[in-house]
């Protein structure tokens, strides 16, 4: 971390525009995935932390002059902080590599699409009406309704796209008029740690921006059962969730939940008729699958491939996953990083062992790599891995892995291939591989997921809607939805010529 020494000297807890250490005096090393070196000390913050910065956002918002800043003036800080995102582009990214893992590469693709984030909710309420008349079918009645910011925002963001999610809730949240405080993953913090001084050079007037370093069990938990909370924006696992909106009950605050996905990615044979066409849907299974070392919540970690191209298909894409580079993301040419922590690396090696003593077969990797000068001996590295044979009964087909691992089923039928697309209890995301034009229409429209590509996988668009089906979570982010999500709608009726009503004697 480029400002090391100073960030420590001032804490990463943020509360009503002041830098500090954490109430207790308690601190945490950050380490660097590639090997197990810690690289950068963050304050851990508790509950008497949160309670400070949640009484910074809640006076900042009660008595502060950001929700009523004209929307003209909070799009055009909203497209400074894009543009200083912009500036800072190369350092954020290698941040976000030495903290979460990632590539360099990845990292920086990462920023892009922070700063677009931005960008796009500062047009999104730039370019809206100030309201929407409601004809009261009187020409004495003025009725209106219009959007107002919610208030105090607590958003608890995960560890494996640190910034992007984080943006994804605080763009708009700003661009609505609330305050916030929010809470990063323990594990990967200093990059939402960098947007906060961001916003701060960007000019947004103090307490507006809170940020707490710490656990999920003291500071999440506190966050989500806060009463001067009035929403809570959660992104990470399907246990945590629940305990978040449990948690939030008492208040009866609003609640955001993104949980994860058990993603399809449908293979077609006529997907695979030419050899242009083969290469294309295994480059982008890859893709689907090995991204960030799997650890992606719309990973297409399922892979259900017609019968008549199964073999040709799994022996090419587990070639293909064998000559994946591993190693530091910060290294020239390497593809693909570590997993965050050896918990996860330990996960995900359990993972693999129940497959295979259920039935499954190892066409690739399956294992940590050797040593190499890119990848130390205590990095937390595991290799690309593909399991042939899978069926529904599997707890590597049903639960979600988080690691570089795609599991292979198969399908004769178009009903078939639906039916078990949509055989799991996530519904966040899946893609559908044909060139028929018609047989891409039908499946799409059958599929219960939130987002469904077709003869594509991975990309999102701000101005699209980006949420889930069944257990992958409840509300929306990014487009007109996510806004929506961080304001409250209130109908403004007004008499221009009150007259009695006489409904009671006197």
């Amino acid at each position: 971390m480029a400002d090391k020494t100073e960030r420590e000297a001032r804490g990463t807890i943020h509360a009503g525009g002041e830098w500090r250490a954490a109430v207790s005096g308690a601190t945490r090393e950050i380490i660097d995935p590639a090997d197990a070196q810690p690289f950068a000390v963050v304050a851990e913050g508790d509950e008497k932390d949160v309670d400070l910065a949640v009484t910074a956002a809640r006076r900042a918002f009660d008595e502060g002059s950001w929700p009523g800043t004209p929307v003209a003036e909070r799009a055009e800080l909203l497209r400074r902080v894009a543009a200083l995102l912009t500036r800072d582009r190369e350092r954020l990214g290698l941040l976000e590599s030495r903290d979460a893992g990632k590539t360099v590469e990845e990292g920086r693709v990462d920023i892009d699409c922070v700063a677009d984030a931005f960008r796009y909710f500062a047009d999104l309420v730039a370019g809206e009406a100030p309201g929407r008349v409601v004809d009261a079918g009187s020409p004495d009645v003025h009725s209106v309704v219009v959007h107002e910011p919610v208030g105090v925002c607590a958003m608890i963001t995960p560890w494996n796209y640190p910034l992007l999610q984080a943006s994804w809730k605080i763009a708009p949240a700003l661009a609505a008029g609330n305050t916030f405080v929010v809470k990063p993953s323990e594990i990967t913090p200093l990059s939402t740690v960098a947007l906060i001084d961001l916003l701060i050079e960007a000019g947004l007037p103090a307490g507006v921006a809170n940020i707490v370093t710490g656990p999920g069990h003291t500071v999440g938990a506190r966050l989500a059962e806060h009463p001067d909370v009035d929403l809570v924006s959660f992104t990470g696992g399907l246990a945590s969730g629940t305990e978040v909106a449990r948690a939030a009950a008492p208040t009866v605050k609003k609640v955001a939940l993104e949980l994860g996905g058990k993603n399809p990615n449908v293979v077609f044979a006529d997907a695979c008729a030419t050899d242009e066409d083969f290469d294309t849907a295994v480059d982008q299974a890859l893709n689907a699958a090995f991204i960030h070392s799997g650890q992606v919540c719309s990973a297409g970690a399922r892979l259900i491939v017609e019968e008549s191209v199964r073999d040709r298909f799994v022996a090419e894409l587990a070639r293909r996953a064998q000559r994946i580079r591993l190693g530091r993301g910060t290294a020239e040419g390497v593809e693909c990083g570590p997993l965050v922590s050896a918990q996860q690396r330990d996960k995900v090696e359990a993972y693999v062992a129940s497959a295979l003593e259920e039935g499954a077969v190892l066409r690739a990797g399956g294992k940590r790599p050797e040593p190499s000068d890119d990848r130390p001996a205590g990095g937390y590295f595991y290799e690309p891995t593909v399991l042939d044979h899978c069926h529904r009964e599997m707890r590597v087909v049903r639960e979600e892995v988080f690691g570089p691992v795609v599991t292979v089923e198969t399908f004769r039928t178009e009903d078939e291939a639906v039916a078990l697309a949509n055989d799991t209890e996530y519904g966040l995301a899946g893609a559908v591989w044909t060139t028929d034009a018609g047989r891409a229409r039908r499946v799409a429209g059958r599929l219960r997921h939130g987002t469904v590509w077709i003869n594509d996988f991975h990309p999102y668009l701000p101005q699209a809607e980006w949420g889930g089906f069944g257990k992958s979570g409840v509300g929306r982010e990014l487009g007109p939805a996510g806004l929506a999500e961080y304001r409250e709608t209130k109908h403004v009726y007004q008499n221009l010529a009150p007259k009695p009503v006489r409904w009671f004697a006197g």
